[in-house]
């Protein structure tokens, strides 16, 4: 009997070990797919637990196997977020996800080529394009474009035939070609940008918002109902500087700002006195404009990101008023 249990130990222990191997690429699946790194987090629990309870004996590619549970589990879940979102109250955007070399350590966080792939794969721009894909467009835009899945492991993975996969990959790609912004982000000047966003927010200064903010620009606030934000995107440089300004001097929280490194770029988090997230301002850019805000207020959606040292020193952010 003591030999059957180390024998049941010694499959466990490797059951984890091989698990652990591939969880970061089991993770960065399901949050392609959902857009929501608490929910990509459950589903990689959810694949654990069919994975240390099954029968492994004929598992030849533990990681292809892998894959194909946590992809058909962010499927049958991504069907039910979108029916939640439905219900939603106001714009949804995507869970930022910290891709911080601070943060997640030298080891890791990408670095050169492999940051370009990832600013790609997980911006903001291109989640929400996705967010129109159906789930299984999705899916193999994913698996393919992210990761170079070959169609036939796509095929198994989903369940699909290869012609089947290789249709949904097509429209997948030109919807996403269709709609993917045109344009190359360039990191230093988003993080220029963003800072003079939030000095000429926090001054009230409105000329100063409107250098910086394109003629067409777009306010998209997510705040799920729970905290005051716009319950539909603002449009226009005038509009959108003047909201900007005003909820600025009407915060309700003694804030803290940092620059942080988000969906592969540079964002603003705005901190609770450095304790708690309290909202997260995106970016984008293109020509030297600002042509999209994007600000995630809705705490469920923040509550993981971790909240740095360091901050911003401003000095109109010191001698602002405290509410």
């Amino acid at each position: 009997m003591g030999e059957h249990a180390d024998d049941a130990g010694d499959a466990d222990d490797k059951a984890l070990a091989l698990f652990e191997e591939h969880r970061s690429t089991l993770f960065a699946v399901a949050y392609r797919m959902l857009g929501r790194v608490t929910d990509a987090e459950d589903t990689v629990q959810e694949a654990w637990l069919r994975w240390s309870a099954g029968d492994r004996s004929d598992v030849q590619e533990p990681r292809a196997y892998l894959v194909r549970i946590v992809s058909r589990l962010a499927i049958d879940r991504l069907r039910q977020l979108t029916a939640r979102k439905e219900t939603y109250v106001g714009p949804w955007l995507p869970e930022p996800l910290p891709t911080d070399r601070a943060v997640l350590g030298p080891e890791a966080a990408p670095d050169g080529a492999d940051r370009a792939v990832l600013a790609d794969t997980v911006s903001y721009a291109v989640l929400l394009v996705m967010e129109s894909l159906s789930p299984l467009e999705r899916a193999v835009f994913v698996l393919r474009e992210a990761f170079g899945l070959p169609y036939a492991e796509i095929a198994t993975a989903l369940g699909r035939g290869q012609d089947a996969v290789r249709q949904l990959a097509g429209r997948a790609r030109r919807h996403m070609e269709e709609r993917r912004p045109r344009f190359t982000v360039d990191a230093d000047q988003q993080r220029h940008l963003t800072e003079r966003f939030l000095a000429a927010a926090l001054e009230g200064d409105l000329d100063g918002l409107l250098t910086i903010l394109a003629p067409d620009v777009t306010f998209v606030g997510d705040s799920g109902g729970k905290t005051k934000g716009p319950l539909r995107p603002i449009r226009g440089a005038g509009d959108v500087s003047r909201f900007t300004a005003g909820i600025a001097r009407r915060a309700l929280v003694v804030p803290e700002f940092h620059l942080v490194d988000l969906n592969g770029g540079p964002a603003l988090l705005v901190s609770e006195e450095g304790r708690l997230p309290y909202a997260v301002i995106l970016l984008e850019v293109a020509d030297g404009l600002v042509r999209r805000v994007l600000m995630v207020g809705n705490p469920d959606k923040i509550a993981h990101l971790p909240v740095p040292d360091h901050r911003i020193r401003l000095d109109d952010a010191e001698d602002r008023p405290r509410a």
